[in-house]
């Protein structure tokens, strides 16, 4: 099985195939007027990445537990062969390929799912060149520049991309925005979930990103600076908004589960959702929306917020320091 590095040089040569065909077609076979008018078959799924335990849940959900009828997960591509084979075997994936860009032509929507943002952009591309529409696991991605040169080249193409939190993209976090319509002033925000700013797959990116899609959507975007203070193993965040409030993240690391609270002039508020989960979740409902429609579930402008703000907090990890949240304009 090839390692990332090769799959990453395959890759490229994938765009190249890719720039090719669509260059050379007038037909625009990829299109989204295309996809739009498939009516006969399941609608054909590939994923890339199969370290990541999701992999197999995706493949447990449409082939299996099949949630979505007319979606099956078709192609798996893993970073090692054990990976994939497990995936298989687990998801009830009936093929598997050695080399990503096998897929073209044989998939009508795609999934990128490795544990560190860094391989998701590079994976995608020759997809969403040719018209796949793509979902990218969290998070989209590592640096802002290179998130904004691909979602660029995904309006160009016309391809629908997204990505998000499953804690961002849940009926429990939409019930939540709506109460603090209501709630009126407040001011401090506490924000504690589980992440690791050593992990091996990015640092504060990996889990991070459930803290802090959450916090963007719920609060706004608008956060200038932030800083990050640890102590050993125990760190925490603060994230400066241009009104003057602050928002406090406490990265757990001996319990699971999200919590937030908000000061307001009657005390400390936990903000807790009234509504139950539907099933499937919301997340996966919002991306098969996305592959059968080409409805974008979120803006490219929030996908970029939320990578900014990781962005800064990883650069504060190193300097202690005060650090700006990178323009995305």
């Amino acid at each position: 099985m090839d390692s990332r590095r090769s799959f990453l040089k395959k890759t490229g040569k994938g765009t190249l195939f890719s720039t090719m065909v669509l260059a050379s077609s007038s037909a625009y076979p990829f299109s989204l007027l295309a996809r739009r008018e498939k009516t006969s078959g399941n609608m054909r799924i590939g994923i890339i990445g199969a370290e990541n335990s999701h992999t197999i849940g995706f493949g447990k959900m449409f082939n299996i537990d099949k949630k979505f009828p007319g979606f099956e997960v078709k192609y798996v591509w893993g970073e090692t062969e054990e990976f994939a084979i497990r995936a298989m075997k687990e998801g009830n994936i009936p093929n598997m390929v050695s080399d990503p860009v096998d897929m073209l032509g044989k998939i009508d929507a795609l999934i990128v799912d490795h544990r560190h943002a860094k391989y998701h952009l590079e994976a995608a591309t020759p997809f969403v060149e040719a018209g796949i529409p793509t979902f990218i696991d969290k998070p989209f991605c590592y640096r802002v520049s290179e998130g904004k040169k691909f979602l660029a080249m995904a309006r160009k193409a016309g391809t629908p991309v997204t990505s998000f939190s499953s804690i961002l993209q849940s009926d429990a976090t939409f019930d939540i925005k709506k109460q603090l319509e209501s709630l009126g002033e407040f001011n401090h925000i506490v924000s504690m979930g589980p992440a690791d700013i050593e992990s091996k797959y990015g640092g504060i990116f990996f889990y991070g990103v459930h803290i802090v899609e959450p916090l963007l959507f719920l609060f706004g975007e608008n956060i200038s600076k932030v800083r990050i203070s640890s102590n050993e193993k125990n760190a925490t965040a603060n994230l400066a908004y241009d009104d003057g409030k602050l928002a406090t993240l406490i990265f757990k690391n001996m319990s699971r589960g999200w919590e937030t609270f908000i000061e307001t002039k009657e005390g400390l508020i936990k903000l807790e959702s009234s509504v139950k989960e539907r099933d499937p979740t919301r997340n996966y409902v919002d991306m098969v929306e996305m592959f059968r429609t080409g409805k974008e579930p979120r803006s490219h402008q929030s996908i970029l917020s939320g990578v900014a703000v990781l962005e800064a907090l990883e650069k504060s990890v190193i300097t202690g320091d005060w650090v700006d949240v990178p323009d995305i304009d």
